[in-house]
């Protein structure tokens, strides 16, 4: 059953959306090379083969007034004289931001942003080079194809030698693709469909994303046919402009008798190898050896989400099948059966591990597909600012799920927006500060035990704590008294409240109060924390410690007023025993000396003042929250468990202190806690409010949400 018009329509218009976000990173990236380096022709020519590219596909998707605009563009960067304006990459930047505007109003379908401007930029480009008004050259020459043919894998050539020895003759076939061609990715296939009915294709070159892929391809052909047969099937009509078949090597019939050939063709691939290079001239314009994409799938995220969803399924299930397996083992203790139940149990953990391990490692994505995006960002706003400012990007390779990759997006913009117009001084100022003009913006990401960590550092004026400290007093957030009181990085983390901002004017890029606070609650809703390290007069660095995946998670889970909770087992540093006597006050905030350190601990449960007596046996959970240790108080240990995290909804539960639910084998809910936000909570109520006040609230809700998951059967 075939689609009907309008549904191919529709899903080449989505394949369209997904790959034109690829041609527009390209064309902010070439344009930014072209800032660098004005008057450069290949990233002048990379920029119009983007372009041409942009312009058949959105033809092709009846996108009219896109492409227009595209093939207007393309026009005016044909030109001989266009490489030397230095205007050019300045209308790159213009017409990446107008492309993008036009296919976010095609996608939402809204009205179409204004292009007048972007028109007018091409107009005088076009109009400073009128008088040398000179097309670049359409076509080349047989030998010039030839020259610039491309370099063959060792695969390649064995696949040449094998044929060879099988008795066919060789040919090196170049078609030139019609620039007019509406679609020359997929013309690039019917090319490629028609010369292999005629042989058997070895070699293709350039790769189908190459931006060279849209000009020209060009082929390896075993065949027992002569050239012009191939020629002739090359020339598809409306698609092909030009075709070249040149002879590689001539068919050896007496190949064909001698079978020890056509099974040692290893030992034909070193001979065949030098006659391939003495046939193609020596030049440094040598292509590379592309990647073969033919395996690649694109899978839209949600259907991965979906698989991972089920193997957390079948994570309870192995829960419920363990738990049911410990029974029996209980009530029939010399059943000969609990060793083959036990070793199949074994054998389905490891294939489960293993199969998690599978599903997670296609979620994740290098976080090079985030860090693309800012270096065109850096530029503009520090435009904006009068900075001077250089991005240094490293760890580009780091792996992380693709569902955090793109919700950390918003929060890590603000932070690199904030260290160009807060951190880094103007040109004069830090020549006065005895620094170099230009300010060093850096984005680094590495893989921490199961955590990611992604740094934002910059080599300005640092945070000034005090002043901090002044504004939080002015602006009621704090009394004179305790804002004395406070450690530098307790002053710092005042930027993560709502509304605090020490700018002393409104400007495009700050200013407002808003930004850092939803930097933290984003952080917060992924289990991800924040921390601030700075330097007076060196600089600032702002540490993002985020999970590798947000569906599955190991956990140790334990008990509050007969209550069951998890944290993550990554966050726990130790576990310490204690009694109630040893949990002292000190200003007003309970804390216990834990060798010579004395660490503030948080209640979930009671306070101490509702306890009998003081000689209660507790447990402390030593646990770290952005760079600080805090003691988690509670009243005892179930054990380590792998948890399948369920999303809460805000009308099922209404406090931001537990992040997810998970159901345990035996059926019972545990509740995650969000780690970050406990700590906060409690750091800003006083020790006698926590216990009953914040605490009570805690647990009422837990009863209610426990009570709405098994009314659920457990679907979270």
């Amino acid at each position: 059953m075939t689609n009907s018009p309008d549904e191919r329509g529709a899903e080449l218009r989505e394949l369209f959306f997904e790959t034109s976000q690829e041609l527009l990173q390209a064309l902010n990236e070439e344009a930014l090379k072209l800032e660098k380096k004005p008057g450069d022709e290949e990233i002048v020519r990379g920029i119009r083969r983007t372009v041409h590219t942009l312009k058949g596909d959105s033809a092709a998707c009846g996108l009219r007034e896109l492409s227009e605009l595209a093939h207007q563009f393309e026009d005016a960067l044909s030109l001989e004289e266009t490489a030397t304006q230095a205007a050019v990459a300045e209308i790159a930047f213009t017409a990446a931001d107008v492309f993008t505007a036009m296919i976010a109003a095609y996608r939402k379908g809204t009205k179409l942003p204004g292009t007048a401007g972007l028109r007018k930029k091409i107009q005088e480009l076009t109009a400073e080079t009128a008088g040398k008004k000179t097309r670049r050259k359409k076509t080349k020459t047989k030998a010039e194809l030839v020259a610039k043919r491309s370099s063959w894998t060792e695969y390649e050539k064995v696949a040449i030698a094998k044929a060879q020895a099988s008795g066919l003759a060789v040919y090196h076939v170049v078609v030139k693709i019609d620039p007019h061609c509406a679609m020359p990715i997929a013309g690039r296939q019917l090319i490629q469909n028609a010369i292999g009915g005629v042989g058997q294709i070895l070699a293709v070159r350039p790769d189908a994303k190459s931006p060279a892929a849209s000009k020209q391809v060009e082929f390896v052909l075993a065949s027992d046919g002569g050239a012009e047969p191939i020629a002739a099937k090359g020339r598809v009509p409306t698609i092909a402009e030009e075709v070249m078949v040149e002879l590689m090597h001539a068919a050896n019939p007496a190949a064909k008798k001698s079978p020890a050939a056509a099974e040692n063709p290893l030992a034909a691939a070193t001979e065949a190898e030098s006659e391939i290079e003495a046939a193609a001239p020596s030049t440094p314009e040598t292509s590379p050896t592309y990647t073969a994409l033919e395996n690649i799938l694109r899978v839209e995220a949600g259907r991965i989400d979906n698989v991972l969803n089920l193997v957390g399924e079948l994570i309870i299930g192995k829960s419920m099948l363990q738990q049911a397996l410990n029974e029996f083992s209980k009530r029939y203790p010399k059943e000969l059966l609990r060793g083959k139940f036990s070793d199949a149990m074994a054998f389905q953990a490891r294939v489960l591990n293993d199969l998690q391990r599978s599903v997670m490692k296609i979620r994740m994505v290098p976080v090079e597909q985030l860090f693309r995006r800012f270096p065109r960002m850096v530029r503009d706003v520090s435009r904006q600012c009068g900075r001077e400012v250089e991005l240094v990007l490293s760890g580009q390779e780091t792996d992380l799920d693709k569902g955090i990759l793109d919700a950390i997006a918003e929060p890590l913009t603000h932070l690199v927006r904030n260290a160009v117009s807060h951190g880094i001084e103007s040109p004069e100022e830090r020549s006065r500060a005895g620094k170099p003009p230009r300010g060093i913006v850096r984005l680094n990401a590495y893989h921490q035990g199961n955590q990611v960590v992604v740094e934002i550092s910059d080599d300005g004026r640092g945070i000034d704590a005090q002043k901090i400290r002044a504004k939080a007093v002015e602006m009621g957030m704090t009394t004179t008294e305790e804002a004395a009181r406070l450690t530098e990085a307790e002053a710092v983390n005042f930027i993560f409240r709502p509304g605090f901002s020490t700018a002393e004017q409104v400007t495009e890029v700050s200013g407002r109060g808003v930004g850092m606070d939803v930097v933290q609650s984003v952080l917060q809703r992924l289990k991800a924390t924040i921390s601030v390290d700075t330097r007076p007069g060196q600089g600032a660095t702002f540490r993002l410690k985020l999970p590798l995946t947000l569906a599955i998670i190991k956990a140790l889970l334990f008990w509050v007023e007969q209550r069951l909770y998890a944290v993550p087992l990554n966050a726990v540093v130790e576990i310490a025993r204690t009694t109630e006597s040893e949990v002292h006050q000190v200003d007003n905030y309970e804390v216990l000396q834990l060798r010579n350190q004395v660490l503030p601990v948080v209640r979930l449960g009671r306070a101490q003042a509702d306890m009998t007596h003081g000689g209660r046996k507790v447990f402390v959970l030593v646990i770290t929250v952005a760079e600080r240790k805090f003691g988690l108080i509670v009243d005892a240990l179930e054990g380590e468990e792998e948890l399948v995290i369920k999303a809460l909804d805000d009308q099922t539960f209404s406090t931001d202190l537990v992040s997810g639910a998970s159901i345990l084998g035996d059926g019972r809910v545990v509740l995650i806690l969000n780690l970050p936000s406990v700590v906060e909570q409690f750091a800003r109520t006083r020790p006698q409010q926590a216990g009953s006040a914040h605490s009570g609230l805690l647990l009422t809700h837990t009863d209610r949400m426990r009570l709405a998951l098994s009314s659920a059967g457990g679907q979270a």
